[in-house]
């Protein structure tokens, strides 16, 4: 499976039946593009079918996992609203790849993975992070609806009651707090993170495959009717907030490097 086209955002090393796809813009945070939706897409459902492949692994290069989306894209979608609609058709798509690949998915998560970079995260059946990690959902303080995945899948791993909290104000969870409250597997000591996401891939790779795969199809069972009964309206809800004063403010005050101000005509 060769890199992408055009693709320099994404990087793809494939051995021993182990695809890993890292996220390969450190200078940006692996802040997600655009054009990476269509790549990953493609990635997950060539290495789900891929008879070679046994396990995927989703990295990200640098000290961030994946800061979220782009601001010059947010900025983009303000003046033409197809390049959102474009998103959001490509973004439910993503999501819908990664709950049906048969294989399984482990994320290594080195750093922040914030927005659309904690729902990747929390898409891969196992997620490993170092101690540094952090996780938020931050929609609101943009001005967003967490439409993208965040209202399907905090809640079916840590409850409502927390789901709504974290969803609801944007706050960061550290990694320590995300395993305590169930939202993530396992954390190890920053040092650790590559020998403790070898050991599970391995366990993974030299496991009873079709055994594997249908547990956690079985598992996926729960998301996928929360995504068949959620997403179509999350995703709307976030283009009707994409259109409306609060995001285009949010947009304004980070390029004006400044703090948003909500209040402004309400």
């Amino acid at each position: 499976m060769a890199n992408p086209d055009g693709m320099s955002a994404l990087s793809i090393d494939r051995a021993d039946g182990v695809l890993t796809v890292t996220l390969n813009n450190p200078a940006m945070r692996n802040a997600f593009l655009p054009e990476m939706d269509e790549a990953l897409i493609r990635i997950f459902r060539e290495g789900d079918q891929d008879p070679a492949v046994r396990v995927i692994v989703l990295a990200g290069a640098g000290e961030a996992f994946c800061a979220g989306g782009d601001i010059s894209a947010m900025q983009a979608a303000l003046d033409d609203i197809g390049v959102f609609l474009d998103g959001v058709k490509n973004g439910k798509r993503l999501l819908q790849a990664m709950i049906d690949c048969d294989k399984p998915i482990v994320a290594r998560v080195q750093g922040d993975a914030i927005g659309l970079g904690a729902t990747l995260a929390l898409s891969a059946d196992i997620v490993v992070a170092s101690e540094k990690a952090r996780f938020a959902d931050p929609h609101v303080r943009v001005g967003l609806v967490a439409g993208d995945g965040g209202a399907i899948l905090w809640p079916g791993n840590i409850g409502y009651a927390q789901a709504k909290y974290f969803l609801m104000t944007g706050d960061m969870v550290s990694a320590r707090e995300a395993q305590a409250m169930g939202l993530i597997a396992k954390v190890v000591a920053h040092a650790d993170l590559d020998a403790e996401v070898a050991r599970i891939v391995e366990k993974l790779a030299g496991g009873a495959q079709q055994a594997i795969r249908a547990t956690k199809q079985l598992l996926n069972i729960g998301i996928r009717q929360r995504f068949a009964a959620s997403a179509d309206a999350g995703f709307a809800l976030e283009v009707i907030s994409s259109r409306l004063a609060d995001h285009r403010e949010a947009v304004e005050a980070f390029s004006e490097k400044r703090k948003p101000d909500f209040r402004r005509g309400q």
